[in-house]
């Protein structure tokens, strides 16, 4: 089984801004600001509509950056990683 390590703060995400330079903040899954039930909903059923046709098959989660300095949004396509059995 693969998770995404941001959704499940394993990691933090940092990426800068293609028009300022700030840092971006990762606002969470595209999928959650569907509706107010997309975030209670099972991944697998949300990623049928995350606008990525593979993202069950190829392991993807697509996250929403936002710059606070100039308000700009970037969509950001994130390789899910297998869980280690400890």
């Amino acid at each position: 089984m693969k998770v995404c390590s941001y959704c499940n703060g394993l990691k933090h995400l940092e990426q800068q801004c293609p028009a300022c330079k700030n840092l971006m903040d990762d606002q969470g899954k595209l999928v959650d600001y569907l509706d107010d039930y997309s975030p209670y909903l099972d991944v697998g059923i949300t990623k049928m509509v995350d606008g990525d046709r593979q993202s069950v098959k190829s392991d993807h989660c697509i996250h929403v950056l936002r710059c606070k300095s100039c308000d700009r949004d970037e969509v950001v396509v994130i390789e899910e990683e297998p869980i280690e059995k400890g």
